[in-house]
């Protein structure tokens, strides 16, 4: 994967185009939600890509934790922080934090097992909508506002036994689920194997916000639409 066309890096300024963000969320992540498309007006960079990024620049340690505190637009310009610590803070020119990584373990630079991590990690996301969240909020009798959708990652989670390893396969596990309100948050669980060996797992938290009640017919138009958009974009 060609991570470097998605961002751009000068010393430790990281910048994202509309254009590099939202070919990143269409075409590696599968990723159509409507945040991410060019010309939005509440654009914001992938939490995909961000964590990406950060793995890449500062390498893969055996647990990491990435915690959102903001959404990144093209007009942010964060600042990589020249440290090796086991907790990183990312902010802004001016100041303000748009993320938290806590680290344990050993490291690794492998750019090899890095590239493969990410990739499987990132187009996991592309199942998410609506192969998984459609049923789970059905089973709740909720659902987003289909008008203005507004779906966006809380946390990201990853966890290894060893970095001794020379491939890895991710495979999904069971959801969880919590409504509080008008919100509501989906736990997007999963195991990594090498060569058919248990060697981790992960975690994927999204936080949905103005829940309502179930209406089929308006999630029908959701996802209809949504499958509308992803053929239109893999037919050109």
């Amino acid at each position: 994967m060609q991570l470097e066309k998605y961002y751009s890096l000068d010393n430790s300024k990281l910048s994202f185009t509309q254009q590099q963000a939202s070919e990143f969320a269409k075409s590696v992540a599968g990723d159509f939600n409507a945040l991410h498309d060019v010309g939005s007006k509440r654009f914001c960079v992938p939490g995909d890509l961000l964590f990406s990024v950060i793995i890449k620049h500062y390498g893969l340690r055996q647990v990491m934790g990435f915690s959102f505190s903001g959404m990144v637009n093209d007009d942010v310009t964060l600042i990589l922080p020249k440290v090796n610590a086991r907790e990183i803070s990312i902010y802004d020119q001016n100041d303000k934090k748009y993320l938290d990584i806590s680290t344990n373990g050993d490291i690794t630079q492998d750019q090899s097992l890095i590239d493969t991590l990410i990739k499987d990690y990132v187009e996991f996301s592309g199942h998410t909508f609506p192969h998984v969240l459609v049923p789970l909020l059905k089973d709740h009798n909720v659902m987003i506002n289909t008008e203005r959708p507004l779906v966006i990652y809380d946390h990201m989670r990853i966890s290894l036994d060893t970095l001794n390893i020379d491939s890895l396969d991710l495979s999904y596990t069971k959801p969880q689920f919590r409504l509080y309100g008008k919100r509501g948050d989906v736990a997007l669980n999963f195991d990594f194997h090498c060569n058919g060996e248990y060697v981790g797992k992960g975690q994927k938290k999204m936080v949905l916000s103005g829940l309502r009640e179930y209406d089929q017919d308006k999630i029908d138009k959701l996802v209809a639409d949504f499958n509308e958009k992803k053929n239109n974009y893999v037919s050109t």
